[in-house]
């Protein structure tokens, strides 16, 4: 190693507690910086750091690796070394001096396992040459020793540092290869060879040229004329061997002539070799002729077996097996044979899909051949289409027949039968999956399939209907309740219409009950059975028909067929549409005739109970809300129907109720509380206990009608006797008022009505008052008028100055109106009581006729006092008391 000071002694023992104890080579004081990116672009350096490099080598034990390393040290606050960074030095690739600095002090180690190559190294400035030379020998050394190998030197003056090492290191040299491929001097300490970039004199060399001086007695100083003696020499040697050549031209001749000897007998070869050659030719163009030969007779070969096996797959295509023509053409329908019947469908669909593209290769599909066995499995398929479409309509008229002609099947008198189809779809489901294939065969013979079944069902429907309604009418037990309940010859209001006919609504309930459930279920079964590509046709979870079963009593009614489309295609949304429609129309002939049970059921109820029409309204409006499936369109048409149908006959009787209510103006006289205040009252108490669901709307507006009806016609009487009109009026809207109060309170419609008929009671009270105290009270008004008049005109101190309102003439009115005061309020008292007939009104009407005087007397008093300031009139407390007294 370099020659070492003692302060390098003494860092690298000072080194070795820091880097755990291993063997330091070397260990020098250096500065770190960093290059970085200043402001407008411009590269500069951050603050220096004083480090140590410490380099290492580790000897581990047998079997492993030995180890390199160079540690970066820092100083701790305490002035002790510290581990800051480790680098290995197998990762080492290359040692450069930075160009910049021109001291040669400033270089970068490059590592190949760095994180971030963007990142530029770290640089390390040594205190003098002698440092870098030291620790760049000692890493140089330690990689070729150690590693084998050595990084690559850059911008080293390589002359400088052989010649730093040779008066600082005792070396020992020696030539290897540089990369380059050029001759390189290697500084050796010990055995160790170092490789750098630049070209150097070996060893070996210099001694030579030492020797080659010696030789000419010149010394290393005298170049020139060495170089003049050596290209003397040199023009010596090329003229001497000038001088040798041409005393050797005969045995150049010789050499000539046996040349030209040579060149006939390679002449004489070429002719062969070009014979040869041509025969070669003609052999190799025979060889090919008949390899082209055998490979067409290779390809022919493999094309007629090819051609061989694609005439067997089509010959097996045509080949009809004998027992699917025997099935398709002439067997049985019967249910042991079904599924003979189901595999020979299938193979015929499957044959006729297999010759039509792109199952099948469009040069064959004009083949003699393919053209009659096309046409062969179209005839058959028409003779199998016909055979199944007439044997199909003839068993759904035979299974309803066989049914229609059992009475088990029916309600009978006295025993309610609900309707059971199960027998009927197992039966057809076991020619379902032939409707499929008949479908993917012909699809136009389906239509005249689905009419023989729909007329077929529609008959065994509308008997199981008709049955089921008439015994259902015929044992349920309800007395009629007459329809007049507003007439005016009707019974006391107490004892009308209390029949209990909840059994009229529960009839019709349960009709609705065994009915729409069967008749969702007829659909969905009717639009699976018969092929109709629709989506799912009852919404999972349905009040009706949902899910997969539908728990119909203790019977599982289940629509699932167990069959899926054969072609297993999607459904464009126009096929849909024309799907549904189709379907729609074939339902309104499976069901049609039906709805005329249901609304026999309705008329009967409502013959029995016209106001039971708001509970079935209740209950029809339920099961409409539950079918939203286009398969039960003409279910959700006859719930409409009938709800129209039940809305029709509420009607019938809300204008006959208004009809009653209008014949009662044609009476002679009408005084006191008129009939049908009370009788309505009785009546929406019983609608409101007929509410269900949401017949609220229906009953709202029978409601609305019925009092239009009741006030019009009131008013109309009252005008009829303009003299009791008000009386009529007050006494009416009171009645009203006093009957409605508890459903007022929970029906907004006849809140609303309530205080419409308070309003019309208030001003009623008003006008009736008015004209009793007028009538006692007419001159001292009539003064009070007079006075109010004549203000908006003339001062008040001109007023007794005017025709008949001097200070004697309000004397004289004065002492004819309160002379006898307790007798004119006694007859209004009398007045009042005579002309009401409802006794229950007179305290609260006298106690408004009291108030409203006082106020009217209160007001004349205060107008006299003002025109009239010295006038003796009884004061107002006067007044009060007397009233009080009364």
């Amino acid at each position: 190693m370099a020659k070492t000071r003692a302060g390098d002694e003494e860092l690298r023992r000072a080194c070795e507690p820091a880097v755990g104890g291993e063997q330091v080579v070397a260990a020098v004081r250096v500065a770190k910086t960093r290059i970085i990116l200043g402001k407008a672009g411009r590269f500069g350096r951050n603050m220096a750091k004083p480090r140590v490099l410490a380099l290492t080598t580790t000897r581990p034990s047998k079997g492993q690796n030995p180890k390199a390393l160079l540690h970066v040290l820092k100083y701790s606050s305490g002035g002790v070394l510290e581990p800051a960074k480790l680098y290995k030095l197998r990762h080492l690739t290359k040692i450069e001096v930075v160009p910049n600095d021109n001291s040669g002090c400033t270089f970068m180690l490059g590592f190949d396992n760095l994180r971030s190559q963007s990142v530029a190294p770290p640089q390390w400035t040594m205190r003098n040459i002698d440092d870098r030379n030291r620790l760049l020998l000692s890493v140089l050394n330690v990689c070729k020793e150690i590693l084998g190998r050595l990084p690559k030197v850059v911008g080293i003056d390589v002359v400088e540092m052989a010649l730093w090492a040779k008066e600082n290191i005792p070396t020992v040299n020696s030539e290897v290869k540089a990369q380059d491929g050029l001759a390189t001097a290697v500084i050796t300490p010990k055995i160790s060879q170092v490789t750098v970039e630049r070209e150097l004199v070996s060893q070996a060399e210099e001694e030579d040229m030492e020797a080659l001086l010696g030789t000419y007695v010149m010394g290393i100083g005298e170049a020139e004329a060495f170089s003049e003696r050596l290209k003397r020499e040199l023009l010596a040697l090329e003229a001497a061997n000038v001088h040798s050549v041409l005393e050797s031209e005969p045995l150049i001749q010789e050499v000539l002539n046996g040349l030209d000897a040579v060149s006939v007998s390679v002449e004489d070869m070429d002719e062969w070799l070009r014979i040869f050659n041509v025969k070669l030719r003609h052999m190799r163009e025979d060889i090919e002729s008949i390899e082209s030969r055998n490979n067409k007779l290779e390809m022919q070969s493999v094309n007629d077996q090819a051609l061989i096996q694609e005439l067997d797959k089509l010959l097996e295509r045509l080949r009809i097996p004998s027992e699917f023509a025997a099935a398709l053409t002439g067997g049985s329908f019967d249910e042991a044979r079904m599924l003979k019947n189901v595999e020979a469908c299938e193979w015929l669909t499957g044959a006729i899909s297999s010759l039509e593209a792109p199952k099948l290769d469009p040069r064959y599909a004009n083949m003699r051949a393919v053209r009659e066995k096309r046409a062969e499995l179209e005839k058959l398929k028409i003779t199998f289409v016909r055979r199944a479409s007439e044997f199909l309509r003839n068993y759904f008229a035979s299974l309803v027949d066989f049914m229609i002609s059992d009475k088990s099947y029916f309600s009978q008198r006295g025993q309610l039968k609900r309707p059971d189809h199960a027998d009927l779809r197992y039966k057809c489901r076991t020619y379902a999956r032939l409707l499929q294939h008949l479908k993917s065969l012909d699809k136009n013979c389906l239509g005249p399939l689905r009419k023989a079944y729909c007329h077929s069902l529609n008959l065994l429907l509308r008997r199981e209907a008709r049955e089921f309604a008439n015994e259902l009418r015929a044992s349920t037990k309800a007395s009629r309740n007459p329809a007049a309940w507003l007439e005016a010859s009707a019974g006391s209001s107490q004892s009308l219409n209390n029949t209990d006919t909840s059994t009229v609504s529960e009839a019709y309930a349960k009709m609705l009950t065994i009915f729409i459930p069967l008749l969702v279920d007829e659909s969905s079964f009717f639009a699976h059975f018969m092929c109709f590509d629709v989506p799912a046709l009852v919404p999972p979870g349905g009040p009706t028909s949902g899910k997969k079963g539908v728990m119909d009593g203790d019977d599982v009614i289940d629509d699932d067929l167990g069959i899926m489309d054969p072609d297993g295609n999607d459904i464009e949304l126009n096929d849909i549409s024309s799907e549904l429609g189709a379907l729609n129309e074939a339902l309104q002939e499976l069901l049609d005739g039906i709805q005329e049970d249901f609304y026999a059921v309705v008329d009967w109820a409502y013959k029995i109970d016209p106001l039971r029409c708001i509970s079935m309204h209740g209950i029809t409006e339920r099961y409409l809300s539950g079918q939203k499936a286009d398969a039960a369109g003409f279910v959700r048409k006859l719930l409409d129907d009938l709800e129209s149908r039940i809305s029709m006959q509420f009607n019938k009787f809300v204008d006959e109720a208004c009809h009653q209510i209008e014949r009662n103006e044609r009476n002679v006289r009408q005084m006191g509380v008129l009939s049908y205040i009370p009788r309505f009252a009785t009546l929406a108490t019983r609608m409101e206990q007929y509410i269900q669901g949401q017949s609220r709307d229906l009953v709202d507006q029978a409601y609305t009608k019925l009092v239009n009806i009741m006030f019009s016609t009131l008013e109309k009487i009252a005008q009829a006797e303009p003299k009791f009109a008000d009386i009529i009026l007050l006494e009416n809207y009171a009645a009203f008022q006093n009957s409605l109060y508890d459903l007022a309170n929970v029906v907004p419609t006849l809140a609303k009505f309530y205080h419409q008929a308070s309003e019309a009671y208030e001003q009623a009270c008003t006008r009736h008052i008015n004209m009793v105290i007028y009538i006692q009270f007419e001159r001292l008004f009539q003064f009070h008028r007079k006075i109010e008049d004549l203000m908006y005109t003339i001062t008040p101190e001109e007023i007794p100055f005017q025709l008949g309102l001097s200070k004697m003439d309000l004397r004289k009115m004065l002492k004819s109106s309160l002379s006898g005061v307790d007798k004119s309020i006694n007859a209004m008292y009398r007045k009042m009581q005579k002309n009401l007939t409802s006794e229950e009104l007179l305290p609260s009407l006298w106690d408004k006729c009291k108030k409203e005087f006082l106020d009217k007397y209160e007001s004349f008093v205060q107008l006299v006092g003002k025109i009239y300031p010295n006038e003796a009139i009884a004061s107002i407390v006067e007044m009060k008391e007397l009233l009080a007294s009364m």
